[in-house]
């Protein structure tokens, strides 16, 4: 009897694990909203390498999560949605650029904070953006001698 208690027991530890590893997981990913947002958006030419769940960082620190990225129609734009953490606040004239960590990184959004005293409000677009950059097309015009130093 005392077996059957034992695994019980085992079972219901290895269970609370896992569902603690699954909630873990999808915190990481960003499938769950960060309690205390408030979202913004943006308008890219290209979002190219970022999707939901992509971090938004202020001077590298995460300050928000991509929640979703759709194609405006009239301007053929990528009008990206995502939520900033309450007590961050973002000047009025800040830029968001699609950044990338490196040659082999991920993109990320990043925020370049203005000066401005007035401050973005929820539900507000940042219009000052710069899409990312395709390392493929940079390298080609670079082996192809377009870099127009003439």
């Amino acid at each position: 009897m005392s077996e059957n208690t034992t695994e019980i027991v085992v079972g219901g530890v290895v269970v609370a694990i896992a569902a603690g590893f699954l909630f873990y997981a999808g915190q990481i990913v960003g499938l769950a909203a960060p309690s205390g947002s408030y979202p913004l958006t943006a308008s890219f030419r290209s979002a190219e390498g970022i999707s939901t769940g992509t971090d938004v960082r202020l001077a590298g620190v995460k300050v928000g999560t991509v929640t979703g990225i759709d194609l405006d129609p009239q301007t053929f734009r990528a009008v990206t949605t995502f939520s900033m953490s309450n007590g961050i606040e973002v000047p009025d004239d800040s830029s968001v650029v699609v950044s990338s960590e490196g040659l082999l990184g991920g993109n990320f959004v990043e925020i370049l904070p203005g000066a401005s005293a007035f401050n973005y409000a929820a539900g507000d677009e940042i219009v000052d953006t710069q899409g990312s950059v395709s390392l493929i097309s940079l390298l080609m015009k670079f082996v192809a001698g377009g870099g127009g130093g003439e």
